[in-house]
């Protein structure tokens, strides 16, 4: 009876000792949290539980239990009414152990505690802060695509009036190409007649200057006639332009070429010619994918 006595005197002790700081630290395990708190509860006010203090909660000094303790235990191990055996020194220094490691080392635990409270508060708040941000910068997304639905009408109607004009140019295109050939086959046509009338403009010009330096060197009376029309142009004498021998022989050269050349034309050289242009723009309308080419007889026959 006495040991459960002296256990429950023990307890009670140890509880009213520690009741100066329970306040605190019931305050302090309160306030912890994951969260921030809100301004709502912060600025709640929650009133303070009322707890007596000193000797077994009388409001007495604790320093009263030493002479109580003093004249308690006097008789009680004078008259053998609590034996002071190895059980009660062993919770005696239980009690003084716990008494002792509370005073001077309950402040230590208390920091180390709190600090890493704080640590994992501030940790805490750090990764919500992050999902905050990140919550905004997906609200301000989805407020900045709420309209995507508009951006895509808009993009699809762009798409048909471009398919549209599209279309418009793509009837329109082939008459420009076609256009372009024929062009194309026309300047060719023209380059070559005048090629080959260049051609034969040099040739027959080499032939009449060959044939009469030929009659002029020959024929002394010629050689007279040209140098008696020569000084008189020097001279400014010369009635008449007509009477230059040189000149009336590439006259009468040219008119006894094409009396020559009417009668002996056939229409081979043209027949010739025209094989040769024929083939030339059917080679040119194959490499270039025109959209005709041209027969044996120069005639157009359309490819698509």
């Amino acid at each position: 009876m006495l040991r459960t006595v002296s256990s429950s005197l023990a307890r009670r002790v140890v509880l009213n000792s520690s009741s100066r700081q329970a306040p605190c630290a019931l305050s302090q395990i309160k306030t912890f949290h994951a969260t921030p708190r809100r301004e709502e509860e912060a600025e709640a006010k929650v009133p303070a539980a009322v707890v007596k203090s000193g000797l077994l909660g009388t409001g007495l000094s604790e320093w009263y239990a030493l002479p109580i303790g003093i004249f308690a235990a006097i008789p009680t191990i004078h008259y053998d009414w609590y034996v002071i055996n190895e059980e009660t020194q062993l919770a005696g220094v239980f009690i003084a152990f716990c008494v002792a490691f509370y005073t001077h080392g309950g402040d230590i635990v208390y920091k180390a505690l709190d600090q890493k409270a704080q640590t994992i508060l501030k940790e805490q708040n750090e990764v919500e802060d992050k999902v905050i941000v990140a919550l905004g910068e997906k609200l301000d997304f989805l407020k900045d695509n709420s309209n995507i639905v508009q951006y895509f009408e808009g993009i699809n109607a762009e798409r048909e009036l471009t398919y549209s004009r599209l279309n418009a140019a793509g009837a329109v295109k082939p008459h420009h190409d076609f256009k372009a050939q024929v062009e194309r086959v026309l300047n060719l046509i023209s380059q070559e007649e005048l090629s080959i009338s260049e051609k034969k403009k040099t040739a027959l010009m080499e032939e009449a200057t060959a044939m009469v330096t030929d009659q002029f060197s020959n024929e002394k009376a010629l050689k007279k006639a040209a140098l008696d029309a020569a000084i008189a142009s020097i001279k400014g004498t010369s009635k008449d332009a007509k009477a230059d021998p040189v000149k009336g022989a590439f006259v009468n050269f040219f008119k006894a070429k094409g009396a020559d050349a009417a009668k002996a034309d056939d229409g081979s050289e043209e027949v010739a010619q025209r094989v040769a242009m024929v083939s030339k723009l059917n080679a040119l309308a194959k490499n270039e994918g025109y959209f005709f080419s041209f027969d044996e007889s120069g005639g157009v026959k359309m490819t698509v």
